[in-house]
């Protein structure tokens, strides 16, 4: 009898912990009655049926990281690469991704590795490692829309390799190194065409400077030396304004006699002794004669010279002269 009893309240018991399901957080279960799909269970305590009700799947809803393992593809100019990556997803619906594909995981890889050996067909090596983002967009599209019908969302793709054979390497790190080559000596041609032009640039305005300083000296020294000449010649003409009005004035006539006679000595003397031919008057002492002569230049100014001061001996100027 006892064992009888035992054996209900085992029952009891393990019915009651088979009715008792507690959903975590994020997470979703599957129930299926009699075999059928009966309920998807949200997070919390729920109470099944016992016997009669079974959790057949348990779907986590935080985002999942697959690893994509690496392949060997071939790009436009038929060169091979191994490239690899991760995709991330979640599951957005718990039925579909029970029901819609027996491992949603293994179809998500098997399609990512076939769409990226399609994308990586499309483009040539060199254009391979710049166009990642690309490649990644287009890898995501795809395999989203193959995915929707599984109830997991696609949410990025990213290519963590692409290792090209080693001879390509080799060949593309030659390649790299003849065009540094090829920017550092098109830097330097430049540098020194640039400096070229600069000096002779500089030769230019030194030149241009000089000539223009040159040019201002000749100007600045034009016009003193014809400022020069302007006051010379007004001093000069007030000069001669000055001993013109003085004629005018009494005695003034006597005094310019004076000083024609006391001029007329000293460089007759110096003539004398310049030249070995030299004309003299007929009478050296005649002093009238050359006053006579004198006087007819001022005669314009002056008026009729004075009969009191022609020559006494009768001759007229310029007479008496050999």
């Amino acid at each position: 009898m006892s064992i009888v009893l035992g054996l209900v309240v085992f029952l009891i018991i393990l019915t009651v912990f088979k009715g008792a399901v507690i959903v975590p957080q994020q997470m979703r279960y599957v129930v299926e009655r009699l075999g059928k799909f009966h309920a998807t269970l949200d997070a919390g305590f729920h109470v099944l049926l016992p016997y009669f009700d079974t959790v057949r799947y348990r779907h986590s809803l935080k985002e999942q990281v697959i690893d994509i393992p690496e392949q060997v593809c071939i790009t436009s100019d038929n060169v091979q690469v191994a490239v690899d990556g991760v995709v991330y997803v979640r599951v957005i619906d718990a039925k579909s991704a029970s029901y819609g594909i027996d491992d949603f995981m293994f179809g998500i890889i098997q399609l990512a590795q076939t769409t990226l050996r399609s994308e990586i067909g499309k483009i040539e090596l060199d254009k391979t490692f710049e166009a990642r983002a690309h490649i990644n967009s287009n890898v995501v599209t795809e395999v989203d829309k193959a995915a929707e019908a599984w109830g997991v969302k696609v949410l990025r793709y990213e290519i963590k390799n692409i290792t090209p054979p080693r001879e390509v390497i080799t060949a593309m790190e030659k390649q790299m190194k003849a065009e540094r080559e090829k920017r550092a000596a098109i830097l330097a041609s430049e540098g020194q065409r640039d400096s070229a032009i600069n000096s002779a640039e500089g030769e230019k305005q030194r030149q241009i400077k000089e000539s223009e300083a040159s040019m201002m000296s000749q100007v600045n020294r034009a016009r003193g030396e014809a400022e020069a000449i302007l006051e010379v010649a007004r001093a000069t003409a007030e000069g001669l304004r000055l001993v013109g009005d003085s004629l005018k004035t009494e005695g003034g006539r006597q005094a310019m006699e004076l000083r024609i006679a006391e001029q007329y000595i000293p460089q007759f003397g110096k003539i004398a002794q310049r030249s070995s031919t030299v004309v003299l008057p007929a009478n050296l002492t005649d002093l009238g004669g050359v006053l006579a002569m004198a006087k007819g230049f001022f005669k314009g100014q002056s008026g009729p010279v004075d009969e009191e001061r022609e020559p006494r001996n009768g001759t007229t100027p310029g007479q008496g002269w050999t």
